[in-house]
């Protein structure tokens, strides 16, 4: 009885030990796994000790250097910089270009270089053949200089704005085109995050409503890269000719003379000539979202080919340029967009439920810019009321926003005065827009970019940018529905001798 009870006790303990160690196992498995979930996914460098060097001091020291060669930027100090062209090279062939607009980056954003840059990174795909925009799914992008986070948040948000953004670590894992921006970035700013996105080909409608979404994300410390070479493998001389007329067509901001002229160059047949201009699609989308944003200037900040360097051979090489886009006014921050849709809410909500108009007040300076503004109101994604001013006042932006919200929603003759039981179904659109400027021929108007007033005689009409491409309007559909609806007269008034014709650009943006 004793030996069989020992056993059964023996049996009931070694069971039991089993089954904790099992249990602890498990656990540990749990947890394991609990922390793996939580780790950062990190992209790795693919081209470190390829296009730059692999150790920290190293690579400092050779930054140092370009900087040092550098030539401060002759732009005013006054405008600033929205955008810019970049190559992609090895460093030491195009590092000393690239230099160049980093360090006008650097002067430019020198009384705020404290506060968090976001850099938006568009670059051509080298090694896969992708559709729409690709952004990279990693959380940090690490370089010698250490680690850079991807700005998540965006990334999300561009996600839910449209199809042609999706979301792949594959096609970024070998890239270098944005790879190689990010150590001159660590290099200038102490803290920053990226967005990067890779775009070989879109059609005319996809870089017009692709350019808009991007142009929305813009704020005073937001940056837009285009990362591009230019001509590969022609003669020197024969690549110093086609780059700088793919310069001056870039300087010209037209993407339709840029692809004009990179098809002229094509039929050139010049030797050895692979591409004229490898981000192509990256370049003319920072070039769409430079005319969303308001630039007024585009500026060459310096100009070499591969075979200007010490390792150069001038029988075959690559161009590169770097290049700025400048802009007069002031932008508004992601925050100052919020600000303004939430006043525009509160005050027509206010006044439909209590017939009294709030008060607002801000010291901020992108919210006291003299600019004007319309404001549009949606039901269920119908349009309920649009009205707003077109030129400067005395009055700071906040209070022209709230103004126009008001009057859309109880004085727009189009429709009767908001009721208290729509207001849980409407939404807010804002534009705000830059000052009229009068053309002499509509064919200048461009669709996507240009809002249009027309004054004909005692009637005038307007149409925002967005109506066009809203509609998939060409030019002069545009301009005729803006005579017949607006302004109730035939459909070519717009060419009436006597017809005045402005012309505007509008940051536009609404609720989610």
């Amino acid at each position: 009885m004793k030996t069989k009870t020992f056993i059964s006790i023996f049996l009931s303990i070694l069971i039991l030990v089993i089954i904790w160690q099992i249990f602890s196992i498990l656990k540990g498995q749990e947890q394991k796994t609990m922390f793996m979930s939580k780790e950062k996914i990190i992209r790795e460098p693919a081209v470190i000790g390829q296009f730059y060097p692999t150790e920290k001091k190293e690579l400092e020291n050779q930054l140092a250097q370009f900087f040092k060669q550098t030539k401060p930027p002759s732009f005013s100090s006054s405008k600033r910089i929205s955008a810019l062209i970049v190559p992609h090279a090895g460093y030491p062939f195009s590092g000393p270009v690239a230099a160049f607009a980093y360090q006008a980056l650097a002067e430019n954003f020198k009384d705020s270089l404290n506060e968090e840059k976001t850099i938006i990174l568009i670059g051509p795909s080298h090694h896969y053949p992708i559709n729409g925009i690709i952004i990279d799914n990693s959380d940090l992008w690490k370089t010698p200089l250490g680690l850079v986070e991807v700005d998540k948040n965006l990334r999300e948000l561009l996600k839910k704005q449209a199809s042609i953004f999706q979301v792949d670590s594959l096609p970024h894992q070998f890239e270098h085109s944005l790879e190689v921006q990010i150590p001159f970035l660590q290099k200038i700013f102490p803290k920053f995050k990226i967005l990067p996105l890779l775009v070989n080909q879109l059609n005319e409608e996809e870089l017009i409503k692709a350019s808009q979404i991007l142009a929305g994300l813009a704020n005073e410390q937001t940056i837009f890269i285009a990362s591009s070479d230019l001509s590969h493998y022609p003669s020197y001389v024969k690549a110093n000719y086609a780059d700088k007329k793919v310069i001056e067509a870039i300087l010209g901001g037209k993407t339709e003379n840029l692809e004009k002229t990179i098809q002229a160059l094509e039929k050139e047949n010049i030797p050895n000539a692979f591409t004229f201009l490898c981000g192509q699609e990256a370049v003319e989308l920072v070039m769409k979202i430079a005319e969303q944003v308001g630039a007024s200037e585009i500026k060459l900040l310096n100009y070499a080919n591969s075979g200007d360097s010490v390792f150069g051979d001038k029988n075959q090489v690559v161009g590169y340029a770097a290049m700025a886009f400048l802009n007069e006014e002031q932008l508004l921050s992601r925050q100052d967009k919020e600000t303004l849709l939430k006043i525009a809410r509160e005050t027509v909500e206010t006044y439909i439920r209590t017939g009294k108009i709030p008060k607002f007040s801000f010291d901020t300076p992108s919210l006291n810019q003299k600019l004007g503004a319309f404001v549009t109101i949606k039901k269920n994604g119908n349009l309920r009321g649009c009205i707003g001013r077109f030129s400067p006042t005395d009055l700071p932006l906040f209070q022209v926003v709230a103004q126009m919200a008001l009057a859309a929603a109880t004085q727009d003759l189009r429709f009767a005065p908001i009721k208290i039981d729509e207001l849980k179904d409407l939404s807010y659109e804002i534009s705000v827009l830059s000052p009229l400027k009068q053309i002499d021929d509509w064919r200048k108007i461009e669709i996507g970019k240009h809002g249009v007033e027309i004054r004909l005689g005692f009637r005038s009409g307007v149409f925002l940018p967005q109506v066009a491409t809203e509609n998939n309007w060409d030019l002069e559909t545009f301009l005729s529905m803006l005579c017949l609806e607006k302004m109730g007269l035939a459909a070519t008034c717009y060419q009436e001798k006597n017809a005045q014709i402005y012309i505007f650009t509008a940051q536009v943006f609404g609720e989610e």
